[in-house]
């Protein structure tokens, strides 16, 4: 039975292990809370306190219960799927000092020397930018972020590694049961791009794309993960906050939209990928 190792537990990476566990796979998770150790261990998910926030991360590294932690937490897994978000914004130290990169960073040592073969990174479409186009896997990125750029950078560290495979996947916006996308906008007015279009994935076709790549075994590759669903953003969320009986977004026309359209077809040609919420 294989294991694989999920870095971060949170709003995918719980649901995750849980569909990983039902298709009958070991799973070990990390978490940063105490509290949600007996959560993950009531899932069947082996839980592991990790934790690699900066500025401690360095000493924590050189700490006997770090590295245990760490060792233990990769022992025996063939595959590790990184799922830890920047959040970098509004933070200045963290976009100064590179907080984000640092983290992933100093986890390649344990990574090397671990039994991993392959590394699943979720990354995000904010890599390509405010590009004015259609955009697949092939379009340079382009980040205005500093999200994007930190993420940008650790792709290009994971998949210049050697030892292992990296597989990046790149989720356009994430709406999910607790991710109403209704109530973003709702009651604002004066809301630019009205006519641009919208890119987001359902939670649940977050999952199962990452479950394809295993099971197909499509490693050094790089996805856009992204619904074929595109209408404009006033119609999508004028509907969606109609729906929860909200008050409507009010959208400004009085400049011209602009954004892009993330292609997915490589998730449908070479993944053979069918979505089970195209809609949203």
């Amino acid at each position: 039975m294989k294991k694989i190792s999920i870095l971060g537990c949170g709003w995918l990476g719980f649901p995750l292990a849980k569909a990983l566990i039902k298709k009958g796979y070991l799973v070990n998770g990390s978490t940063t809370s105490v509290e949600k150790l007996a959560v993950l261990r009531h899932e069947g998910i082996t839980p592991f306190l990790i934790n690699i926030s900066l500025p401690v991360v360095l000493e924590n590294n050189n700490s006997d219960t770090f590295s245990d932690s760490m060792s233990a937490f990769l022992q025996e897994s063939d595959t590790l799927i990184i799922d830890i978000p920047p959040k970098l914004r509004g933070d200045e130290a963290a976009t100064i000092e590179k907080i984000f990169v640092k983290k992933i960073a100093s986890l390649i040592p344990y990574i090397e020397k671990s039994t991993i073969k392959n590394v699943l990174f979720v990354s995000s479409t904010s890599v390509y930018g405010e590009q004015q186009l259609n955009v697949t896997e092939l379009t340079i990125p382009k980040p205005d972020t500093e999200s994007g750029k930190q993420l940008l950078e650790v792709e290009q560290i994971l998949q210049k590694n050697i030892n292992f495979k990296t597989t990046l996947v790149r989720f356009g916006g994430l709406i999910g049961q607790d991710r109403q996308p209704g109530k973003y906008l709702a009651g604002r007015e004066n809301i630019e791009n009205p006519d641009a279009v919208v890119n987001l994935i359902h939670q649940e076709d977050c999952i199962g794309i990452i479950i394809k790549i295993i099971e197909t075994k499509n490693w050094n590759e790089t996805f856009n993960a992204v619904s074929p669903f595109h209408p404009t953003r006033e119609e999508y969320y004028t509907q969606k906050a109609r729906e929860l009986n909200l008050v409507l977004p009010k959208f400004d026309h009085s400049k011209p939209s602009s954004g892009k359209i993330i292609e997915n077809d490589k998730i449908e040609l070479l993944l053979k990928y069918t979505f089970t919420k195209p809609n949203l």
